[in-house]
């Protein structure tokens, strides 16, 4: 089974011939560390790291290796996490020596589709590790010194692998281990003043590589004179992009990235359908029904997701009432079958199957005579279409009666609402700031919306849960939650109106013509 580590360092360059001050030195003084200890132990890293021949991997962030030598010798999957941070899946060294195990294969699959995964890099580390612990042991942060030996290793196009000449250098890495984050500061001004600067490459394989972003290559910019299925077509590719570039975090329970990955489907599935007279129609439908199927089960995880962070914010001082354990179990378990249902999904060939055609699209997009058309001309008409949709919507749900008819009424203006929004968003480089503004009047207009809509979603989940509540305390509970979202819910039916009135305005449709 894997295990994920989180790594949380900052590296540097330094001379073959720079002599490293004593670690106890270059702490010396820091806030919060009265006794250090420090100590040595040299280590022989071997490794071999693995992508496509168009290195999609590392066009992504990720790197992937197979390394012998060290406490954690086996296969590393690393995953940008933040500024100084990485998670690190790891898998056991195992017999094979270049075929990339099944779990990790399939953890990168979004990124590199079906192509073969292969040795692209061999570096070679004499490495030194300084610990420091403080007075009671406990393992602060590594400092190690590295004297790193790499070489490229490129397809001969089935005669094997050619490898390029070798490359050595130095670098210093410091990863904190059980210390506090401003360690790494202290760390960083020392080393700077020993002479150390920042190292321009995230890893040791960016420097044999260089720098890749196979993402946007081959693309061409698009702008105000650009054909109108053109501007589309590059903000799917955008949204593809993040569809892809969530993939690992999604799998890795990152916080968000459920939400940012249901985004990006829903903006590509909006997208299709507000712009669909530029493009052949027999392309458009399929891939807008499966957005929708990935958008759902994308969904349903998010909803358990912020369904349980309500009822936890909303039991509130009640946290240590049994009955509010009780109902935070039963939400976890909702939220762990849906989360599984989610990991199945994206394990799917059906999942793969989409990635792979709106990659096709996007390429090659189908258009019609319309999507052949300048910009200004073929895409102003129809974001003024969804945005008549908002107008009508609103004026219903304000003449619809309260309770259900009006909650659904402006559960429609809100889908409208975020429409027009991903409307003007994809829009933006044929219409600049114009666009821009509308897209994000529009996304405040759909924020009060979601507001009540969450509330509206949230109370008929908790009646369902009340009905089979375990005891009458649970339902109780579950009775004083559901209130609260009430209140909600009518709070933000409040603010709608006041949303409504700036998203209306005169000045944000201009650019209309």
């Amino acid at each position: 089974m894997a295990e994920v580590h989180r790594e949380v360092e900052r590296k540097y360059v330094a001379d073959l011939d720079a002599e490293l001050p004593p670690l106890t030195d270059l702490v010396a003084g820091a806030a919060g560390l009265p006794q250090v200890s420090a100590g040595a132990e040299p280590v022989l890293l071997e490794a071999t790291y693995f992508d496509t021949d168009d290195l999609r991997l590392a066009a992504a962030g990720l790197t992937l290796r197979r390394r012998t030598g060290g406490a954690d010798a086996g296969w590393h999957l690393k995953v940008p996490a933040g500024a100084d941070a990485r998670e690190e899946v790891r898998l056991p060294t195992g017999r094979a020596l270049r075929t990339v195990p099944a779990p990790l294969r399939a953890m990168v699959r979004a990124v590199a589709g079906d192509a073969p995964l292969r040795p692209v890099a061999e570096v070679r580390t004499d490495r030194t590790v300084h610990r420091l612990a403080d007075a009671t042991g406990r393992v602060l942060l590594e400092v190690v010194d590295d004297r790193v030996a790499a070489r490229r290793v490129r397809s001969t196009q089935g005669s094997g692998d050619a490898t390029g000449a070798e490359s050595t250098w130095r670098e210093v890495e410091v990863e904190l281990v059980e210390g506090a984050g401003d360690l790494l500061d202290v760390l960083e001004e020392r080393l700077d003043a020993a002479g150390l600067q920042a190292s321009p490459a995230r890893s040791k394989v960016q420097r044999v590589l260089g720098d890749v972003d196979a993402s946007r290559a081959g693309r061409a910019p698009v702008g105000r004179k650009a054909p109108a299925g053109a501007v589309i077509a590059a903000y799917l590719a955008e949204q593809l992009d993040r569809l892809r570039s969530q993939d690992l975090p999604v799998r890795l329970d990152a916080p968000g990235a459920v939400h940012r990955m249901r985004v990006a489907a829903r903006r590509s599935r909006g997208a299709l359908g507000t712009f669909r007279p530029l493009f052949d129609a027999a392309a458009v439908g399929p891939l807008r029904a499966e957005l929708g199927w990935l958008a759902d089960v994308l969904g349903a995880a998010r909803d358990a997701e912020v369904l349980r962070a309500r009822v936890r914010s909303g039991a509130g001082a009640a946290a240590d009432d049994p009955a509010a354990g009780v109902a935070d179990a039963a939400l976890g378990r909702a939220a762990q079958e849906t989360r599984q249902a989610l990991l199945s999904a994206l394990d799917d060939d059906r999942y793969h199957a989409l990635l792979r055609d709106l990659g096709a699209f996007v390429a090659d997009p189908p258009l019609t005579e319309r999507g052949r058309s300048t910009a200004r001309a073929g895409l102003r008409r129809l974001v003024a279409r969804r945005d008549r949709k908002v107008g009508r919507r609103l004026e219903r749900a304000r003449g619809a009666a309260r309770g259900r008819p009006r909650d659904e009424a402006l559960h429609r203006a809100r889908k409208a609402a975020k429409a027009a929004r991903y409307a003007g968003e994809a829009v933006r480089p044929a219409f600049g700031k114009g666009a821009r503004r509308y897209a994000r009047a529009m996304e405040a207009l759909q924020e009060v919306l979601g507001e009540h809509h969450d509330a509206v979603v949230a109370r008929a989940r908790l009646r369902e849960l009340a009905r089979v509540a375990p005891d009458t305390g649970v339902a109780f509970l579950y009775g004083r939650l559901h209130a609260a979202e009430e209140a909600r819910g009518r709070e933000a039916e409040r603010r709608v109106r006041a949303a409504a009135r700036a998203a209306r305005g005169r000045k944000l449709r201009r650019w209309f013509g």
